[in-house]
């Protein structure tokens, strides 16, 4: 996989194609940094953020985000650099915090939470919906420790996510229509390939992209749930996968070199980079939140 940037994130995350602006978006979680990147110019540009910035959605505006921030939901706009509060999460849980997430197919932002506490495979945290109304929801889904893996199948029929402390990626049925959550099944089980899941997405066929925290790869699998192929990548920590480019053939992975020491990092020293692969496989426009 090539190196787009000179840049090394501790924990680079929630990487991003927006198809209007043909630029790159990402996180550095402990740095509470947003990041872009152009690759038409080259040019990589950041904004600081006022606490981490763990994952966060496109919009119906270029010019703004939605942020899913360690303790709540915001928005945030470019031209100004304005983060606007929407809501806070799990404040009655002070250990939890924000994790992955991703809109649904009808632009509802999905997302789940990350126990940050001593015991952090205890699962504490849930599964929440932002609706397009700004109203906030619950999911009926097993608490998680360190919810990952969130994205949906191109017709909006199953919710995929992750418990990454259980190893399993799961999903459930999900209706597009009312956004009722239904039975969830096992996707992958817990000893199918190596490593722990991380972030995912799905591509035009429907197959789902798991990026393997630990193992230094990238599967495919099926949507039968069968593994169809593995992407190696010189960083043992993957973190999140995103289809882009011009015509969404470039698999597009950030990775983290989050509590590796100095010994790992010298024989694995493009850990925390963000890397590219074109492919011959075409990813879909991601989601937007389309709040109304």
């Amino acid at each position: 996989m090539e190196v787009l940037t000179d840049t090394r994130h501790e924990l680079g995350e929630c990487v991003l194609w927006c198809e209007r602006t043909g630029r790159l978006l990402w996180t550095d979680i402990p740095a509470a940094t947003l990041w872009a990147y152009t690759p038409a110019t080259g040019r990589t540009a950041s904004w600081p953020m006022p606490e981490r910035l763990c994952c966060f959605a496109l919009t119906g505006s270029d010019d703004r985000l939605l942020l899913g921030l360690a303790s709540g939901l915001a928005f945030f706009t470019f031209s100004s650099g304005k983060v606007t509060r929407i809501c806070d999460v799990e404040p009655d849980i002070p250990s939890t915090r924000i994790n992955d997430g991703r809109c649904d197919r009808q632009g509802r932002f999905v997302f789940g939470m990350f126990n940050q506490a001593e015991n952090p495979k205890h699962a504490l945290g849930g599964f929440y919906r932002l609706n397009l109304d700004l109203s906030l929801e619950r999911l009926p889904l097993p608490n998680a420790a360190i919810a990952n893996s969130i994205c949906f199948s191109p017709n909006g029929r199953r919710m995929y996510f992750a418990d990454s402390a259980q190893k399993a990626i799961l999903y459930a049925d999900y209706n597009p229509c009312s956004a009722e959550v239904g039975r969830v099944h096992t996707f992958v089980a817990p000893d199918a390939v190596p490593g722990e899941p991380d972030g995912s997405t799905i591509d035009a066929a429907g197959f789902l992209w798991s990026t393997r925290w630990g193992a230094g790869i990238v599967a495919r699998f099926a949507p039968d749930g069968q593994l169809e192929r593995t992407v190696p990548l010189a960083a043992p920590q993957p973190s999140c996968p995103a289809f882009g480019g011009p015509d969404l053939t470039t698999l597009f992975v950030t990775s983290a070199h989050l509590g590796m020491s100095e010994a790992e990092r010298a024989a694995a020293p493009l850990s925390g980079a963000l890397f590219a692969q074109a492919l011959e496989i075409r990813g879909l426009p991601e989601s937007r939140f389309l709040h109304v």
